[in-house]
């Protein structure tokens, strides 16, 4: 039972992981963007930087994944060569 409980909240600890790694880039490039747009009066800025923070974001979120990836699989061979 304790082991059930742990699984659940190491997900639920990802998932805010993924929010937080994709909102915060987002969110930082586009109130650069805005700041920006209001100094020099080019409004369209914010555009390329909220796309630049969402690429930000999804890069954060792959290598994130990838590495919980190659962690589990190191887990998983080791507990086959152990059997």
């Amino acid at each position: 039972m304790k082991r059930k409980n742990s699984q659940v909240w190491d997900a639920l600890i990802m998932i805010l992981q993924f929010g937080i790694n994709m909102i915060v880039p987002i969110l930082l490039c586009t109130l650069l963007g805005v700041w920006l747009g209001q100094k020099t009066g080019h409004t369209w800025i914010v555009i390329p930087l909220f796309f630049m923070g969402a690429l930000a974001g999804g890069t954060n979120i792959y290598r994130m994944v990838k590495k919980y990836l190659q962690a589990h699989d190191r887990d998983r061979n080791h507990v086959k060569k152990t059997e």
